[in-house]
């Protein structure tokens, strides 16, 4: 039996007006996929299920605006999450759909950047300065739009920008073109964000952008970008913030494979591959990773609002994502696999206006200039595939012969140096993170609890994995909810990293510091992580200080009591050693600066780094100390 002719089909498609997907994942086929357009208002509303009880197939449209789900702040455009549930699947040939899919350019009228690039390089001052400089964070992206007109049929747009991204941009994960009523998504996203299959979840960071320079990337060039501090601390501190979302759907936290290349047609990115097991709904593993911190910032919650501040207009879809949920038949547990790129790379054509928007990830290295080119590649690269910008084609040898099929080129991940340059990284990580990891109890502390309160940074969610890992019975609380009673009722209380300043009176530091107040009042064993070390260093007589530099992901190593650790570290204040801290308390401080990396005294320790984090490569060996002198 023969499938549809390509042809028919995707004329079909552009001349009606029924919704359809294309999909190219495989890097074979071209999966076709109609049905019925369902918009509903909650990641728990996707319909998943028919009416008479059997499982669908469903592909989603994500908002950013969803983080609302997660009580996260955001400008609200009512982007509606949008469900194409599937009747229909037809795989064709990758060949004969570009073959038959429409290839005139696409012109583009009134063309440019929604914010200038001085505005935009002035907004990165601000964030660096304000944000990252005051404490709220160690990275945040924000956002500009390339904007222009349409004047041709939005459908016949759609499938001309899809095939051109077939053919003109490699290494996608997704290209994908989404055609509804009022709105069109084009686009070839390099970054999975999550998926699970067979009880496996995948998360794939992405980050760190190599621009090729004309003529194309070498070993060489790349060779420089990757030596390069911003880009590699970029990558950790993302790695970090993702770990944060799998240990909180994974019960074996997430093992990291790599560094590895995505190479695609203007860009090179570096990446991971986290891995854990999950038998959660797949609707609640999009929901607690939403969104990636790739494509906002990190810590997640505080990122959101940063954006907030510095984005004037709504974000759309703009580091939301796809969801394919596929029926895999399975009896018991999840019914569903989820597979689900990040909305980034993508072109939006809406009431005839095409908008591609682009962000930059902001830390402390950034330089504002370098952001603003950063855009540029990233637009460059969908508007140079889709032909909107000319394409970078390198000039042939004079005596070259034009009908010689082109010689392929060996990826650059396969010379040798690029290699050793990729796997040197890992010589700076946790290899606590880098192994198997499956918490069954048996650890030093087994038979006692521990309450994590959460001072709005999820790397309490790495912190309380590591805890079962040592045997303690672990949960995690809100500061906002945790109660007097869950305080005393713990044999140890963490009391957790966070944003800000902890000089504040917000009503976040005030919780905070009833916990570390009650916990030393009661003389119960507490352990205090970065902003809960520099609050019990205030208690204690000490000084607090922002740093002259933010040390945002940052790797040091330091003396803990007696011992040396290296340690990741995410702070921007610091508790200093003084003549006036209480009796009984040992420091453990920079000689030079008197910054304070840890304390412990009768019944608490605390340390300013975070030892959850994949920098942290003695985190689990000064944990363990560190709770050991607590309990």
């Amino acid at each position: 039996m023969t499938g549809p002719d390509p042809s028919t089909l995707l004329a079909d498609l552009a001349a009606g007006s029924a919704p359809f997907a294309l999909i190219a994942r495989d890097g074979e086929s071209v999966e076709v996929l109609t049905g019925d357009v369902v918009d509903v208002e909650l990641l728990a509303d996707i319909p998943l299920i028919d009416a008479s009880g059997a499982p669908r197939e469903v592909l989603a449209l994500v908002p950013y605006r969803q983080v609302r789900e997660r009580g996260f702040v955001c400008h609200d455009d009512g982007a509606p999450l949008r469900c194409l549930v599937i009747d229909e699947r037809v795989a064709l040939p990758r060949a004969e759909a570009m073959a038959a899919l429409p290839s005139s350019p696409v012109p583009l009228v009134d063309a440019g950047f929604d914010i200038a690039d001085e505005d935009y390089a002035d907004i990165v001052r601000r964030v660096i300065a304000d944000e990252i400089g005051r404490g709220e964070g160690a990275n945040f992206v924000i956002r500009r739009d390339f904007v222009a007109g349409v004047d041709l049929d939005p459908r016949v747009a759609a499938l001309t920008w899809f095939r051109a991204l077939l053919e003109h941009e490699k290494g996608a994960y997704w290209t994908f073109a989404v055609v509804t009523d009022g709105h069109i998504a084009v686009g070839a996203s390099p970054e999975a964000h999550v998926s699970a299959k067979d009880g496996i979840v995948t998360m794939n960071p992405i980050s760190g952008t190599f621009r090729h320079p004309a003529g194309g990337a070498t070993a060489e060039t790349l060779a420089e970008f990757l030596r390069s501090t911003k880009e590699t601390e970029e990558l950790f501190m993302v790695v970090d913030e993702e770990l944060k979302m799998m240990s909180a759907v994974c019960s074996d936290g997430g093992r990291i494979t790599g560094p590895h290349l995505k190479e695609m047609s203007r860009l090179t990115h570096t990446e991971y591959m986290l891995r854990g097991r999950s038998d959660l709904d797949p609707r609640d593993i999009l929901r607690e990773t939403m969104f990636a911190p790739t494509v906002t910032g990190s810590p997640m919650q505080n990122a959101c609002t940063v954006i907030a501040r510095h984005e004037t207009t709504p974000r759309g879809y703009y580091s939301g994502v796809a969801a394919l949920f596929t029926p895999n038949g399975n009896a018991e547990g999840p019914t569903h696999d989820l597979d689900a790129p990040i909305l980034i790379r993508t072109a939006y054509l809406v009431d005839g206006r095409l908008r591609v928007p682009v962000g930059a990830t902001l830390v402390r290295h950034s330089d504002p200039y370098g952001e603003v080119g950063e855009t540029h590649g990233k637009a460059a690269g969908v508007l140079g595939a889709i032909g909107a910008i000319p394409r970078d084609v390198p000039a042939a040898p004079a005596d070259a012969d034009p009908d010689a099929p082109a010689a392929a080129r060996r990826p650059l991940a396969e010379d040798p140096a690029i290699a050793e340059l990729l796997a040197s990284r890992n010589e700076r990580l946790a290899p606590f993170w880098m192994n198997p990891q499956d918490p069954d109890g048996s650890g030093p502390f087994a038979g006692r609890t521990a309450l994590v309160v959460d001072a709005e940074d999820r790397f309490t969610t790495m912190l309380a994995h590591q805890l079962r890992h040592l045997g303690l019975d672990t949960r995690i609380v809100h500061w906002s909810e945790a109660s007097d009673a869950d305080v005393d009722g713990a044999d140890l209380v963490v009391s957790g990293p966070g944003p800000g300043d902890p000089r504040d009176d917000s009503a976040r530091m005030s919780a905070m510091r009833h916990v570390v107040s009650r916990r030393l009042t009661n003389d119960a064993p507490l352990l205090a992580v970065c902003l809960s070390h520099q609050i019990l260093a205030d208690r204690l007589g000490l000084d607090l200080a922002p740093l002259a530099q933010p040390h945002q992901g940052l790797q040091k190593s330091v003396d803990v009591f007696g011992e040396p650790a290296s340690i990741g570290f995410y702070n921007t204040f610091t508790a200093r050693a003084t003549d006036a801290a209480a009796p009984g308390v040992d420091i453990a401080a920079d000689a030079e600066t008197g910054d304070v990396y840890a304390l412990r005294g009768p019944g608490f320790a605390s340390v300013q780094g975070h030892l959850e984090s994949i920098l942290s490569r003695d985190g689990m060996r000064t944990l363990e100390r560190l709770i050991a002198h607590a309990l």
